[in-house]
């Protein structure tokens, strides 16, 4: 089992998330000014596109091809863990403070303090939810590992891309405005690349945890599923749908579903 989890795939699928939240977080030493609205809602809605097509192809199929055994009722660990998933983040949301970032320029009459504030509490929120993202990555490689005939490298090397995609906007999203609000750009790379360390930490817990997780695989893939469309439909689409110009964010939403809908099926 050790030598199982330090093996290349595994280290690799764990690792390409958390740079894609650390190249993001690098933006603030690039870019002089807070992102504009009109790109935070291009960036949101392509987070949201890629993580929408991820739990349907790379979670969701899975978990019903993972419990064909099952028959007509195959289905039914798929639903069962989508609505635990959701429900779970649905729990979170409630005990862990989050704060909707506002993209409609609504919060430019607030001071400094203030702006810092909401700042800091969007990092919180997308440490939050990068939780069932890690999750997601670790049950496909325990799943890989375990030797499941539906999940193939390829497959787990998807989902780990498709989610470096999506988190690399969060860590722009997180440490961009950091920098607007006066904080030193290294300081605002550390919260953005920070918030991001939860994936791998979670993504390795839960494939220590395999000989738990296999047992019980099809309602964890449709669980991480659940948790993400959570995220997908509660925070991302309403920010990228706010104010003008919602078209900016329905437009990476569908580019954002379709790239990750090809890696998926091509590398899968």
């Amino acid at each position: 089992m050790s030598e199982g989890i330090f093996s290349p795939i595994i280290l690799e699928g764990l690792a390409i998330p958390f740079c894609g939240t650390a190249l993001g977080a690098a933006c603030v030493f690039f870019m002089k000014e807070e992102l504009s609205h009109h790109v935070q809602k291009a960036l949101l809605g392509f987070a949201a596109g890629v993580m929408f097509a991820a739990s349907v192809w790379s979670l969701l199929i899975p978990a019903m091809e993972e419990s064909a055994h099952l028959g007509d009722f195959a289905f039914v660990p798929a639903v069962a863990g989508f609505w635990i998933g959701t429900l779970f983040l649905l729990l979170l949301d409630h005990i862990i403070p989050h704060l909707h970032h506002k993209t409609d320029g609504s919060d430019e009459a607030e001071g400094p303090a203030s702006h810092l504030s909401k700042t800091i509490m969007m990092a919180l929120a997308v440490t939050l939810h990068n939780i069932p993202e890690g999750m997601a990555v670790g049950v496909v490689l325990a799943g890989w590992m375990a030797g499941g005939g539906d999940i193939t490298p390829g497959a787990a090397l998807a989902l780990s891309v498709g989610i470096a995609i999506q988190n690399f906007p969060e860590g722009a999203i997180v440490s961009m405005p950091l920098r607007a609000a006066g904080e030193p750009r290294a300081k605002a790379f550390r919260v953005g690349v920070l918030s991001g360390l939860v994936e791998p930490i979670g993504g390795f817990l839960t494939i220590l945890a395999a000989s738990f997780v296999i047992p019980v695989l099809p309602y964890l893939l449709a669980f991480a599923a659940g948790a993400m469309l959570y995220v997908v439909v509660e925070e991302l689409i309403p920010e990228m749908s706010a104010g003008e110009h919602s078209n900016i964010g329905v437009l990476a939403f569908a580019f954002g579903f379709t790239l990750m809908m090809a890696l998926d099926v091509a590398l899968g």
